[in-house]
């Protein structure tokens, strides 16, 4: 299944099928599921979610996507404007994987923060 992208600043009111929409300002893409079922997926772009690359032509979201709050429960990649579709996933193995984002989560925060801190205290010295 291909999927177009389209950079806007403000992500639309009504999303089109097939449609990646990326804000590069907002550091966000948006898009319905591309299962088909409406739900919306968004998608951060930071050092801790997704990350996107764009070759001049294709776009690319990397991890995939797995929608495991949806009934749908998809799981995909995009990339190069194309959804590769993975297999789904268990219970255990989606229970295992938020565990995981969330101590990412905790220690991208706290490396952050001690960064921060540390950055700080030089301009301090400065």
């Amino acid at each position: 299944m291909k999927i177009r992208h389209v950079f806007v600043e403000y992500m639309p009111q009504d999303l089109e099928e097939a449609t990646l929409y990326i804000s590069i300002k907002y550091a966000t893409t948006i898009h319905k599921c591309c299962c088909g079922c409406g739900n919306q997926v968004v998608t951060p772009l930071s050092p801790n979610d997704w990350s996107l690359t764009f070759d001049g032509e294709t776009v690319s979201l990397s991890p995939s996507i797995g929608n495991w709050s949806f009934p749908c429960k998809s799981h995909y990649w995009i990339h190069n404007d194309e959804v590769v579709w993975a297999r789904p996933w268990s219970s255990r193995e989606i229970s295992a994987s938020r565990k995981k984002e969330q101590r990412s989560r905790e220690i991208y925060h706290q490396r952050r923060a001690k960064k921060d801190a540390t950055d700080a205290d030089e301009d301090a010295n400065f």
